[in-house]
């Protein structure tokens, strides 16, 4: 003999709301740890303000370096040669240990050369050191 009951029986059923809210909180955190594990690979600048903008034309002039295909160097047009380098980059940085120093290359030099120009700059007292490209010879790359 079968009792009745006041409460109607229902079925079992599976929500699916609630299921679908947990899957996409899964999947954003999923998503946010895995852009937290990459390593970003940055190179560290210090972009100047419009008050240091205004320091900046008070300093010294830049010095330009710039290195040709066949790997004669030349400082502010005038040619010369490593020994020369550090002579001018000391006597320059001397009196304006922040002065800017730019490194213009050709694209058909060896990267060898730049860092033993950069070497011997820095070696002479250079922090500030900047490359330039060499935008006369965009067409031969």
């Amino acid at each position: 003999m079968k009792i009745g009951s006041p409460i109607a029986r229902r079925k079992a059923r599976i929500e699916i709301v609630p299921l679908i809210d947990v899957m996409f909180f899964l999947l954003a955190s999923f998503m946010m740890v895995s852009l937290a594990m990459q390593r970003l690979r940055t190179v560290k600048m210090s972009l100047p303000s419009a008050v240091a903008a205004r320091q900046l034309q008070n300093q010294a002039r830049p010095l330009e370096i710039s290195v040709d295909a066949q790997g004669k160097i030349e400082i502010d047009k005038v040619p010369r040669d490593l020994s020369q380098l550090y002579d001018l980059v000391r006597e320059r940085t001397t009196p304006n240990p922040g002065l800017q120093i730019f490194i213009t290359a050709n694209p058909n030099n060896t990267h060898g050369r730049v860092i033993r120009i950069l070497d011997v700059v820095k070696s002479a007292g250079g922090s500030q050191v900047s490359f330039a490209l060499d935008n006369e010879n965009k067409d031969s790359r």
